[in-house]
């Protein structure tokens, strides 16, 4: 497990283009925290590691959007919205989780029982008391073993 402290958006951005750096094939990170805690502002940044140049929204209204044109796709999730994980395998969500691509599913406590084992879980929280923008983000897991 790893714990970083980002105090500020651009931070927590950044953190995010590491990790899209190091994200090969097959990855999925859940996140989870809560509203505004800053779960699209990291998969922003992932995408951004992938060298995904288009924007990056959340898609809670659309459940998934594919973001292409980089090293790997992004698969990005807004399971807010979803009422119990078989209505993930409707829209072929399981297809996607064990794809070629990079998975990055926000409110990811909603899907868990559909995660794959080596998913990289993601808790980002406010820190008030250490400042306004201050965020701990707790990486927990590791991506599968080096091939």
């Amino acid at each position: 497990m790893e714990v970083f402290e980002t105090t500020s958006t651009s931070e927590t951005h950044a953190l995010g283009v590491r990790l899209g750096q190091k994200a090969r094939p097959g990855d999925v990170y859940a996140l989870d925290g809560d509203l505004g805690a800053g779960k699209t502002v990291l998969t922003q940044g992932i995408a951004q590691g992938l060298g995904i140049d288009r924007p990056v929204t959340s898609p809670t209204f659309t459940i998934l959007q594919v973001h292409e044109g980089g090293r790997l796709p992004l698969y990005h999730f807004d399971a807010y919205r979803l009422e119990d994980v078989s209505e993930l395998y409707e829209i072929g969500g399981d297809e996607v989780l064990d794809g070629t691509g990079v998975c990055v599913v926000e409110w990811a406590e909603r899907i868990l029982e559909a995660l794959p084992p080596h998913t990289v879980r993601i808790r980002l929280e406010y820190m008030p008391a250490r400042g306004p923008e201050v965020r701990r983000v707790t990486i927990d897991g590791s991506n599968r073993e080096e091939a």
